[in-house]
């Protein structure tokens, strides 16, 4: 494992040997690499593409400033890997890093080889915004914000039930250390939406996704592979929206559709 820091101040970690693939990391509290419990958590998943795969895993960059959208930071990671790599590359994007992949591969298809959209589709859906929203607004105010996520957690009222207090004693030790970060990512995804963009994305795209995740619908999953030119598409049956990166056969079936 290898850690550095690419072009716009965009934090990486490498793991594996082969082609390169880029995955753009789901939404995380800290703009920065992981450490601790959060690596070893996140290693389950990046691991096992390591077999196939020269892994980058990468960041947003710190200090995010106000206002910033979708666009300005496709235009940073597109600057970022055009820099590092000179020619397309291979993205796979998981959750908020599937919001971005789309928005990079739209935007910079210079940069892109193949694409890969797990967990993630062209539009958050209401409750998802809504959850973000709640959550990066009540931790930037200096509040307890992690039991807002309860929705995309629990399945029914009970489950919900059930999480939101623990979620809400859990809080402390999820704090970012800039909390702002988080928010302003939040907000830049808030207005996503590349749906009239989709039919213009010449890389090939893979999009996976779980029947039954709590953060898209499966019939979002599908509307997005059907308004993309050239696309496969992968639903897991049973499958949560965080058990979707950690499903049997993610690895081999993101190697498969790449090579």
């Amino acid at each position: 494992m290898d850690t550095g820091t690419l072009a716009h101040g965009l934090p990486y970690y490498t793991v594996g040997s082969g082609r390169p693939l880029v995955v753009l990391r789901w939404f995380t509290p800290d703009h920065a690499n992981p450490t601790g419990w959060a690596l070893r958590m996140e290693r389950r998943t990046m691991d096992p593409l390591g077999r196939h795969f020269h892994v980058y895993a990468v960041n947003r960059a710190p200090g995010m400033a106000e206002g910033t959208t979708m666009a300005d930071i496709a235009g940073r990671h597109a600057d970022a890997l055009a820099e590092r790599f000179g020619e397309p590359v291979d993205v796979l994007g998981m959750s908020s890093g599937g919001s971005l992949a789309l928005q990079l591969a739209a935007d910079h298809p210079e940069v892109v080889r193949r694409l890969v959209v797990a967990g993630a589709a062209y539009t958050l859906t209401p409750l998802t915004r809504e959850v973000q929203r709640s959550y990066t607004e009540a931790v930037a105010a200096g509040r307890r914000g992690a039991h807002h996520q309860a929705p995309l957690v629990g399945r029914t009222a009970l489950t919900r039930a059930l999480f939101r207090p623990l979620l809400w004693l859990a809080d402390p030790v999820m704090r970012p250390s800039n909390p702002l970060d988080m928010l302003r990512f939040a907000q830049a995804e808030d207005s996503f939406d590349v749906r009239d963009r989709l039919a213009g994305i010449r890389a090939p795209t893979l999009i996976v996704g779980g029947e039954r995740d709590l953060a898209y619908p499966a019939g979002l999953f599908r509307e997005t592979a059907e308004l993309l030119p050239e696309s496969q598409l992968i639903i897991y049956p049973g499958t949560s929206h965080i058990g979707t990166f950690g499903h049997p056969r993610f690895a081999a079936d993101v190697a498969e559709f790449l090579s």
